[in-house]
């Protein structure tokens, strides 16, 4: 491409904003790429400019989240509090709208998956069972728990504060369902 980097790094963006969209709101399978050229005002043939198809676009969205989630963990030190600062790496890794699509109703557990391997969430908990068989059980609960709660944080667009959800799931995961008070 001889056009130039800030164009290019316009369209590029256009479609990757078309394609969250739309992801956000039905499966990929049902996404085409002429739906995306469309309205993302350009042709086909320039869609194929920046990517093979609608799957290597997700990869190139998929890897920018971790790219700028591994930028942002690298650029902190991380506190007793990890998941406040695994939240703020989330929140700061990419727009909200990327996040939304990714972890939406259409999004892949494959993401999910990777996003549990991506942070280290399991430093969290600090008294893991001395039978080391239940270990592994302990974190998986743990960390979907917490990528639950934080998929249903973006869903709601951030109604409560970060501050908030850390507190909330903080309480809940410190005292139970049954004493929990709103924060």
């Amino acid at each position: 491409m001889n056009k130039q980097p800030e164009i290019t790094d316009k369209t590029r963006q256009t479609f990757i904003n078309v394609f969250c969209d739309l992801y956000s709101q039905k499966p990929i399978e049902k996404i085409t790429i002429q739906e995306i050229a469309k309205r993302s005002g350009y042709n086909r043939s320039t869609f194929y400019q920046y990517f093979t198809d609608i799957y290597e676009l997700l990869d190139n969205v998929e890897e920018r989240v971790f790219r700028s989630i591994k930028e942002e963990m690298a650029s902190r030190e991380f506190s007793t509090h990890t998941f406040q600062d695994a939240l703020q790496c989330l929140e700061n890794a990419e727009e909200i709208s990327i996040l939304k699509a990714l972890l939406g109703d259409y999004g892949s557990v494959r993401f999910i998956e990777r996003l549990k391997r991506e942070i280290p969430f399991e430093r969290l908990i600090v008294d893991l069972p001395a039978n080391e068989a239940l270990a592994p059980y302990i974190i998986e609960f743990y960390i979907s728990t917490l990528m639950s709660m934080f998929r249903l944080w973006i869903r709601n667009d951030k109604d409560l504060s970060s501050e908030e959800l850390v507190k909330l799931i903080d309480t809940l995961f410190t005292n139970g369902i049954g004493t929990t008070v709103i924060p």
